[in-house]
């Protein structure tokens, strides 16, 4: 990032900066992942868990998972759901988007160093997990065994297929395993929903930090799995970043309590979560 760079950001951190879409990858019928492109150098390097606004002129932004490719890239991986990303779903390569950021305070890499390290995603929940999967691979030596359990709807709706099948399959003791609701004449994998598959696979709990991200009713479903294989309050770390709207604490839409989701979180533990009002 240059010293321009970073100066506008600190002087408006509402100001987007524009990146220009290098590449795009159908994941699946209705999730893309984009790959923005910055000439001087990517405006930020976010940590794992932080999310940032992305924006197309003329429609609107949202804030969405993101990741740090390399020096010039970051990644978005967005399913389709409404207004915004029906749009981006249309744009091509060499457009140009707009994005702020970074914003809430990632996942905790200290306290999970040293630790086994089990991460639960599910649809496009992964997107926000995979960026501490990657952290955990680029920093093997800090890390013990990595256990990555995945679930989608159906063998189309199985996102960063590259991922799943073959890259984390080549990290020194890393297991994969992955699972659809409803399989198919094609699928040979499992088949059943991600709370009970957790449990059939019981994951131990000892020296061991997990990490759940997806739609609110399957982590609704997989905390209770999780709790009764042994998993303290402290050891399970959760995602709210569907609440986040400003980013920076002013519009007020992420209050939960006495928490702005956008400064405090999005990464909170359980332990924290069970404090909070129950509209979360």
């Amino acid at each position: 990032m240059s010293n321009s760079v970073a100066k506008q950001l600190e002087e408006h951190p509402l100001v987007p900066m524009v990146g220009e879409v290098s590449k795009i990858v159908d994941e699946t019928p209705d999730v893309k992942t984009f790959h923005i492109y910055y000439e001087q150098g990517k405006p930020f390097t976010p940590m794992p868990g932080q999310v940032a606004m992305l924006s197309l002129l003329s429609v609107g932004e949202a804030m969405f998972s993101v990741r740090g490719v390399d020096e010039n890239h970051l990644e978005f991986s967005l399913k389709k759901t409404g207004i915004l990303t029906d749009a981006l779903h249309e744009i091509e390569e060499g457009q140009k988007v707009g994005v702020r950021g970074p914003y809430g305070n990632g996942f905790p890499i200290d306290f999970c160093k040293g630790k086994d390290m089990l991460f639960i995603g599910m649809g496009i929940g992964l997107a926000p997990v995979r960026t501490m999967i990657y952290h955990c691979i680029n920093n093997r030596e800090d890390y013990g065994k990595m256990q990555i359990i995945y679930g989608a709807r159906s063998p189309q709706d199985l996102v960063f297929k590259e991922d799943l099948f073959e890259n984390w399959h080549k990290v020194p003791n890393c297991g994969v395993d992955v699972t659809v609701d409803r399989g198919d004449d094609d699928w040979d994998g499992n088949v059943g929903f991600v709370p009970p598959f957790v449990e059939g696979l019981a994951p131990n709990p000892e020296n061991t930090v997990a990490i759940i991200c997806g739609p609110p009713i399957g982590i609704k479903f997989t905390l209770p799995v999780l709790e009764k294989l042994g998993f303290t309050n402290d050891q399970i770390i959760t995602t709210l970043e569907m609440r986040m709207k400003c980013g920076i604490g002013k519009c007020g839409r992420c209050n939960i309590g006495s928490c702005y989701v956008c400064l405090d979180g999005p990464v909170f533990s359980l332990e924290q979560l069970k404090v909070m009002p129950d509209e979360y």
